[in-house]
């Protein structure tokens, strides 16, 4: 077997996670080649970042310049049905996160994060897209689509950062739809949208519920903002070829306080739809390879964790990959103990988030109380606390034995919404627009 490689490691996609690990590892030495399918700066949804994304971004050595496109985020809202609103701000969480993170436009951030990665000493390449891999015991091959035609490149290692094309995952068929939860989403950008009431320097990120879903609204560095809403299949299969952007309207306006919002609003963008939302790969690692991101998982984005599990799992795999290559016999080792670390802090979101627009959870939520700082706990999680603290996983746990307790002084509602969930976990929405919908 021939064991030239031409670069080291092979990082496949230029967004949040691919930059990331791409240029902690050519920090500790190793060659690095970052594939981008598209090139920057590209729309990509995921404009509101956690305050847990803070401390990668200052070990990256990009804070300054994230400073500098970005919005301040101080907190999350959520409106109750009678139009006022409850903000958990992060100056008051548990854990050890910064008070503060920011909005973005993620073609500004995304390609920020490239060309730092590429003068960070990454062979960070445009236009290029992987089309198959294949590994053998001294590496792995990748087929590469470019302007010129394909060409083929030698690794040693592989990172599938492909995000929600999940090259990998596609590839060895381990992608698997949630079973416990299934939504779809339509969004866009607009101009003069007022912001919450509760928030007149627009730094928060609102979540509103309503009947078939809920929606957000972000407002971005550039006086726009992002909105849009994750529904349920049922609601969405409603569209029946309806424009994208008056089904959008329609959806808005049954959305608790967002037409007072937007009575001055203008959208400025086309109307995105993307099908399918949640997923995990069977696998996460195997022999000379790793996912990281969505190219794993995708949980629905009610938390705005995407960004924040992209990057941290990604600083994790610098460890994994930078450990397996100095020391092979360890990788399998290190695989199991990154996959359990981080399925851990994926299921503490999902649990939230599976539950998130039943009754008993807008309850809580909407009329919040810090008995035994179980709020704070919640607001740590919100800010992407949700791995290491045990004093934040110990409210965690303390705020799902509430949640249990209160559902069974409920148990009707409980019940019903529960068969609801099942019955829009069977369901399949089709109609998306995005590479993932179209697989």
């Amino acid at each position: 077997m021939d064991d030239r490689h031409d670069t080291d490691v092979l990082v496949v996609g230029g967004g949040p996670g691919g930059s990331t690990v791409a240029t902690l590892l050519a920090r500790r030495g190793w060659r690095v080649t970052m594939l981008e399918r598209d090139r920057h700066p590209r729309f990509h949804i995921g404009e509101s970042l956690l305050p847990a994304n803070i401390p990668i971004f200052e070990e990256l050595g990009a804070l300054d310049k994230l400073r500098a496109i970005g919005r301040l985020k101080l907190g999350a809202d959520f409106p109750r049905d009678d139009g006022s609103c409850y903000t958990f701000r992060f100056e008051r969480a548990l854990g050890s996160t910064p008070p503060y993170s920011f909005h973005v436009l993620r073609e500004d951030m995304d390609k920020m994060l490239f060309e730092h990665a590429r003068e960070s000493g990454v062979d960070a390449r445009e236009q290029c897209r992987v089309t198959r891999v294949d590994f053998d015991a001294a590496g792995v091959t990748a087929q590469v689509a470019t302007d010129g035609g394909t060409v083929t490149l030698r690794a040693r290692y592989l990172v599938d950062a492909s995000g929600r094309d999940t090259l990998l995952g596609k590839q060895l068929k381990l992608v698997r739809r949630s079973g416990r939860h299934q939504s779809a989403a339509l969004f866009a950008h607009y101009r003069d949208v007022d912001y919450s009431p509760d928030d007149p320097g627009g730094n928060v990120i609102s979540v509103n519920r309503f009947a078939h879903g809920w929606a957000w609204l972000i407002p971005l560095p550039d006086g726009s903002s992002s909105i849009g809403a994750v529904c349920k299949p049922s609601w969405l299969q409603q569209r029946r070829g309806a424009d994208h952007g008056d089904f959008l309207e329609r959806t808005l306006a049954m959305v608790p306080g967002a037409p007072e919002r937007m009575t001055r609003a203008r959208r400025i963008s086309g109307v995105r739809v993307t099908g399918n939302y949640s997923y995990a790969c069977e696998r996460m690692a195997g022999p000379r390879w790793i996912m990281v991101g969505d190219a794993w998982a995708f949980l629905d984005p009610v938390f705005s964790s995407g960004v924040f599990l992209a990057m941290y799992g990604a600083r994790r795999a610098v460890d994994v990959v930078d450990g397996a290559l100095r020391e092979p016999a360890r990788e399998a080792a290190l695989q199991r103990a990154h996959a359990r670390h981080l399925g851990k802090g994926y299921a503490r979101f999902a649990w939230f988030i599976v539950r998130f627009n039943s009754p008993v959870m807008r309850n809580l939520f909407a009329s919040p109380r810090n008995l035994w700082r179980v709020e704070q706990g919640v607001i740590s999680l919100l800010a992407g606390d949700v791995f290491d603290d045990r004093r934040v996983l110990r409210k965690l746990t303390l705020f799902k034995l509430i949640y249990a307790a209160v559902s069974l002084r409920n148990l009707r509602r409980w019940a019903a919404e529960l068969r609801d969930r099942r019955r829009q976990n069977r369901l399949r929405y089709t109609d998306g627009g995005t590479p993932a919908d179209a697989a």
